[in-house]
């Protein structure tokens, strides 16, 4: 007993030290936050070339610290899509980079006008878009995710608490230190962009609570974390996406075309929320279609799993588990997927209604009256028609880069950019009138 009593004391005295630090860290964030609001366009967009500049330069401290991570995610078991999701290399470093300059080049969406009027009594009404203010960022094992909300944040007018997690936190470190470094050495507050790794699991908690200190939390991860967040956070927060995503071959679909698509959504890279976890394959297509299917995926490492009709479609040789309800269920991110013949296209959006997370649904068809049904019918972020999932991406969508997924449907629904962290205020313009 005394032991459980000086182990619950011990995590009270580093909630309250977590809490006492996430909420100076929030002010330094939110004074902070005030600079950046007298920036102007050319100088954040200054900001964020000299922020690619520097993640480029200091490329061998951060694969150094990267290789530390990756030594203990293979050290822990981690899977090989995390490990895929955590590593860095150049190449990746200068996607990064690049992706900063390509949100410098996109519009300022701080002081547009998103409607206006003038009344009947003069007054001139104007809507204009701000800054969320001070952000909260939850997330695992994705170093990219640290420079892609640092530069959306910094574009938009906010500024940033990060949460990167364990399995990145050497990866975080070196990119983190770097991009202050930048912003100070640009004339603009470091503390736009904080790490909050070092206050561990107490941290992430207090910055649930920070509700008064923090605007808005953002959970990036695992159905988990995102659980977590969603259900212990006083601070709103905006629920981002598992990825439970589907393919339906339709009966009409052009084959070699299916097959293609099947092939990028499922193994272009397997750890991201937007790859296919699920082949739907429509029944008048499943003996065409799946023996060249199951047996490409097989031959690329994929494990199989499927109902009576899918392994009774595969070739010699090919390797099909029987699939349960689990699977039909798994957001797997690694080299699994689930395959189904259905009977027709209800059956397949009957399938998608119980199973789909809301994050991205694909139909492969050559019958307008197919793709209109699934396009109205399907709930989700993003409906796709005859091209792969890999596609639902702020980076892809134009965006520049995305804070995440959202899969709810208030404020921001699919990849969230720009627009997505900012909020809006009126401005009412008078020359002295009064409500009588």
């Amino acid at each position: 007993m005394q032991g459980e009593r000086a182990e619950t004391a011990g995590q009270g005295d580093a909630d309250e030290a977590a809490t006492h630090a996430i909420v100076e860290l929030a002010g330094r964030a939110r004074a902070s936050s005030r600079v950046l609001a007298r920036a102007t366009r050319a100088q954040k967009d200054g900001a964020l070339v000299a922020l690619a500049d520097a993640l480029v330069a200091a490329s061998p401290e951060i694969l150094a610290g990267n290789a530390l991570d990756l030594e203990r995610g293979r050290a822990s078991g981690m899977s090989g899509g995390l490990l895929d999701r955590l590593a860095l290399d150049d190449a990746r470093i200068r996607a990064i980079a690049d992706s900063l300059r390509e949100v410098a080049a996109l519009p300022d969406p701080i002081g547009a006008v998103v409607r206006g009027s003038t009344l009947a009594n003069g007054l001139r009404l104007r809507q204009l878009r701000v800054p969320m203010g001070v952000i909260g960022v939850i997330y695992e094992a994705r170093p990219n995710v640290t420079v892609d909300v640092a530069g959306l944040a910094l574009k938009s007018g906010n500024a940033v608490l990060l949460r990167g997690g364990s399995a990145a936190e050497s990866s975080n470190e070196a990119i983190i230190g770097t991009m202050r470094a930048a912003l100070e050495a640009y004339g603009l507050p470091a503390d736009l962009v904080q790490s909050i790794d070092e206050y561990g699991r107490a941290g992430a908690r207090a910055l649930m609570r920070a509700r008064g200190h923090v605007d808005l939390v953002v959970p990036r991860g695992g159905a988990g974390l995102i659980q977590t967040v969603v259900r212990e956070s006083r601070v709103p927060v905006i629920e981002t996406g598992v990825g439970n995503c589907h393919v339906f071959v339709d009966s009409s679909a052009e084959l070699d075309m299916a097959l293609d698509i099947i092939i990028n959504s499922k193994t272009h890279r397997v750890g991201v929320c937007n790859a296919a976890e699920t082949l739907l394959v429509h029944a008048d297509a499943a003996d065409a279609f799946l023996p060249a299917a199951l047996a490409e995926l097989s031959q690329r490492g994929v494990r199989l799993h499927g109902d009576e009709r899918t392994r009774s479609a595969a070739a010699a040789g090919i390797e099909v588990l029987e699939a349960t309800h689990e699977d039909w269920a798994t957001e797997y991110l690694d080299y699994e997927i689930a395959v189904r013949v259905v009977d027709d296209l209800d059956q397949a959006l009957e399938h998608i209604r119980e199973f789909s997370t809301g994050h991205t649904e694909a139909i492969v068809t050559s019958s307008l009256q197919a793709a209109e049904r699934f396009t109205a019918e399907v709930d989700a972020a993003a409906v796709i028609v005859n091209a792969s999932t890999r596609f639902t991406d702020g980076g892809q969508f134009g965006l520049g880069a995305e804070l995440g997924i959202s899969t709810q449907k208030l404020h921001a629904r699919g990849p969230m950019g720009l627009e997505e962290l900012t909020t809006t205020k009126w401005v009412v313009t008078g020359d002295g009138q009064i409500r009588s």
